[in-house]
């Protein structure tokens, strides 16, 4: 299989042009839901990432305890409490009651503590049997969860930690070796994984792009929740799982950049927020 670096002539093929006359609610809704006691800004970073990639509404569900910290931070998010501090399957079923019918994707996972994977599981089917695109981040990247998600066009967004707990084994530092695997447990489970490292690369099994970031200032904690949102800001807009991972990496590296070009090794997450935007600027096209 030939891997391809990601380049803007490609991407841009991947980020649908927005409609003079679009109504709120045709360029993507999206639901958001992470976040616990300990890592109540996941969620927050990953729905602020989705609106900047130009999706419409963003509902942010987190734990009823990070309420109101959630609501202060930006009057752009529409807030919708679990009702458990964890992920119950309780929680989920009255989740499932409120959330929009119009929705177009969801991204899980970012920070959220979860009670029972049954939950897990549970939200998972549910928001699939509805055609809901997914990305799975995080706490949600568990093999129970794998079997549930097979030829489903799901994306996963491990780093090689969480990849060795979903897949079993754990990528090397190899780039060559980091690509053969994912396009080996990506072809095996008929589902897009986007790993992420210094090189990201995205593979459905059939199409494998490599984003070159050359950004070591993105290591702080928070850019892959960034990333989290933006996967599913694109998803809710092109609903084809890796051409929409591979413009949000490739996005979400290019905000990274910028951030370092400005403020050097010393970056934190929200920078990247700041430069989204600014990446996103060459690919605006309207019909």
């Amino acid at each position: 299989m030939t891997s391809k670096i990601l380049q803007a002539t490609v991407v841009k093929s991947f980020i649908p042009s927005r409609k003079f006359a679009s109504r709120k609610g045709d360029n993507g809704t999206v639901l958001v839901l992470g976040g616990s006691y300990f890592y109540h800004g996941a969620p927050i970073l990953s729905s602020l990432a989705a609106l900047r990639c130009g999706t419409d509404l963003v509902y942010t569900c987190v734990p009823k305890i990070n309420v109101q910290a959630t609501r202060a931070i930006s009057p752009n998010l529409i807030v919708l409490p679990l009702v458990d501090a964890k992920l119950t399957r309780g929680a989920v079923h009255k989740l499932l009651g409120i959330i929009p019918k119009e929705l177009d994707s969801a991204t899980i996972g970012m920070g959220l503590a979860i009670q029972d994977v049954e939950a897990l599981k549970l939200l998972v089917t549910s928001l699939l049997n509805k055609d809901v695109r997914l990305s799975l981040d995080a706490s949600a990247l568990v093999s129970d969860i794998l079997p549930l998600i097979k030829n489903k066009k799901v994306v996963v967004t491990p780093h090689a930690g969480e990849f060795k707990r979903l897949f079993g084994e754990l990528p090397s530092d190899s780039k060559k070796e980091r690509i053969s695997i994912v396009e080996k447990y990506a072809k095996e489970n008929s589902l897009t994984i986007l790993l992420k490292g210094p090189t990201d690369i995205v593979s459905d099994g059939q199409k494998t792009y490599l984003n070159v970031k050359n950004t070591p200032a993105m290591t702080v904690g928070g850019t892959g929740d960034v990333l989290s949102g933006m996967v599913a800001g694109m998803l809710s807009k092109n609903r084809n799982p890796v051409e929409a991972a591979a413009a949000a990496v490739f996005i979400n590296g290019k905000a990274g950049m910028l951030a370092q070009k400005k403020h050097g090794l010393h970056i934190v997450a929200t920078d990247l927020l700041e430069f989204i935007s600014d990446a996103m600027k060459p690919f605006d096209r309207i019909k």
